[in-house]
């Protein structure tokens, strides 16, 4: 059945809703219309989804009489750096806005970001709207006001925390996702389970091929989970000052990979979270705080998934654990270059740590390295 539900991130004068269901993008002009009365829209978008979804979207405003102008970013993550960024504000800002004016952001998690960091510091903020045409910027980025680009130091470390609108979650449009897309945002579901949601995560050991594969209704039950349980989050710490720390499960080890890798395309951010869950799990499982079984059982299910668990998909490099662990320290989330980490008591029931030995992270890592088949360099292990 095609029905929309609608999920409410509850922050005061600042709420704003999510609308979950299929033909969103269709149906975008009537959904917008209270807020774009009398506004113009400017539309950001990257190449890979202006060429498949564009021409629905700007019909659907133009039916609605919206007055629409998009502007198109190459696509992938290296146009989360400030060229691009500088480059699309200059174009805006060429373009007339002012501060009336609606971006809304058309893609995934490199364009909602890009997007609603533009709209943060533009004529020192403006309104915009978040259009998410993949699964991991549905369940993850689309929602909570984080908005940043990446520079040579690390992910997102140049950002502002700036709300959406309304985020309008197509789960139609997922159809047109490769299966490697699919598979990335997949990660970012999991780890609703594993963070708080035991049951979800044993939900998803049944039906994570079904999503996966983009049964609608496996899908939509997923994303109004994630949804939900982020919206909750979020509302009781916008700004990452105490419970909203826990959604960057695996993410410390994750941005250390793909600040390793050049955030290119040869390890997705998604991919690099699925591989930063397993090690938070085993690094948990390895300071006796969790259950061995646990840990497995996180590897078993990714793997099953054809997700990475670990470095063997990323042969040709020769890694160092102690790289590695240079850039966690320089992640956004560390103090005094102290890492942060996401560990968990068990499955559905995680919590942060800042006191983790950086004897034990080598020891982890030197034994994930060893994994890979390329040759080691663990200098400065």
């Amino acid at each position: 059945m095609n029905r929309t539900e609608r999920l409410t991130v509850a922050l005061d004068e600042r709420r704003y809703d999510i609308l979950v269901g299929e033909d969103l993008v269709a149906q975008a002009g009537r959904h917008l219309r209270p807020l774009a009365e009398g506004r113009r829209v400017m539309i950001v978008s990257d190449e890979t989804v202006a060429g498949l979804h564009l021409g629905a979207l700007e019909r659907a405003l133009a039916d609605a009489r919206i007055d629409a102008r998009a502007f198109v970013v190459p696509a992938g993550e290296a146009s989360k750096d400030f060229a691009t960024l500088q480059h699309l504000c200059e174009r805006l800002l060429e373009a007339g806005i002012d501060r009336g004016t609606l971006l809304l952001a058309f893609g995934g998690g490199v364009v909602g970001d890009l997007t609603g960091f533009a709209a943060a510091i533009l004529l020192r903020g403006i309104d915009f709207v978040q259009v998410p045409t993949t699964l991991l910027a549905q369940v993850d980025s689309s929602v909570g006001g984080k908005t940043g680009i990446d520079t040579p130091q690390g992910k997102n470390l140049v950002g502002a925390f700036h709300q959406p609108r309304l985020v309008l979650a197509d789960t139609g449009i997922l159809a047109s996702l490769p299966r490697r897309e699919m598979l990335a945002g997949y990660a970012e579901v999991v780890k609703y389970g594993l963070l708080g949601d035991a049951g979800f995560f044993h939900w998803l050991e049944g039906h994570g091929h079904s999503l996966v594969e983009g049964e609608p209704n496996a899908l939509r039950h997923a994303v109004l989970t994630a949804c939900r349980a982020k919206a909750a989050v979020v509302a009781a710490d916008e700004r990452e000052t105490g419970q909203r720390a826990l959604l960057n499960l695996g993410h410390t080890f994750a941005h250390a990979l793909e600040a390793e890798c050049g955030y290119g395309d040869d390890l997705l951010h998604g991919e690099a979270v699925a591989i930063g869950m397993t090690l938070a799990f085993e690094l948990s499982a390895q300071l006796g705080l969790c259950p061995a079984e646990d840990a497995d059982r996180v590897r078993r299910h990714l793997a099953a998934v054809d997700l990475p668990t670990g470095f063997e998909r990323l042969g040709g490099r020769a890694w160092s654990a102690g790289r590695l662990i240079e850039h966690m320290r320089r992640d956004k989330k560390a103090s005094g270059g102290q890492p942060a980490f996401v560990l968990a008591r068990r499955i559905g029931e995680a919590f942060v740590s800042r006191d983790v030995a950086e004897a034990d992270l080598v020891s982890l890592l030197t034994e994930a390295i060893a994994q890979t088949a390329p040759p080691l360099d663990l200098a400065g292990a």
